[in-house]
């Protein structure tokens, strides 16, 4: 079990792009679909200097003993519909495979959850893939409810 004291959650820097990367290669689903090697893609180097100009997204790191043990990234964006409600969507919720059910993730989880509570958001949106079981028992354990369906168009 990791200690809590010793993990500490943050905004990412470009230093731990790599890290970052890894943690998405460290999965299922992006062993197939994410690209890794002795040289960081340019497309995950450009996408970070967007999300990092952006006052609205936050790449947030979890780090334990000087080393990235898990990601999310949160996208704040303010609605008009629930009477104006400014909601968090959290992405790309990642944790080392070798630390899974340690209680980082539920840390991480609740550390931005307080984050999106201090930005003045009512609500918080995630998505998951449907195969992911254990993923979305965690989601629903931390309060999450499997309320909408959800589509995506490739382009």
């Amino acid at each position: 079990m990791t200690e809590e004291l010793n993990t500490h959650f943050g905004l990412a820097s470009r230093e731990h792009l790599s890290s970052i990367v890894s943690l998405l290669v460290d999965d299922q689903f992006g062993a197939g679909r994410e690209i890794t090697g002795d040289e960081l893609d340019e497309r995950y180097v450009a996408a970070f200097a967007a999300i990092e100009a952006d006052p609205n997204n936050e790449l947030i790191v979890a780090e334990h003993d000087g080393s990235v043990v898990g990601t999310l990234q949160i996208t704040y964006a303010p609605n008009l519909t629930h009477k104006g409600t400014t909601r968090a969507t959290l992405e790309g919720v990642r944790v080392a495979s070798s630390l899974r059910s340690s209680g980082i993730g539920t840390r991480m989880l609740n550390w931005a959850i307080e984050r999106c509570q201090s930005r003045g958001c009512r609500l918080i949106q995630l998505t998951t893939d449907l195969e992911r079981d254990d993923a979305m028992q965690f989601y629903r354990r931390l309060g999450f409810k499997h309320t909408h369906a959800g589509l995506k168009l490739w382009l």
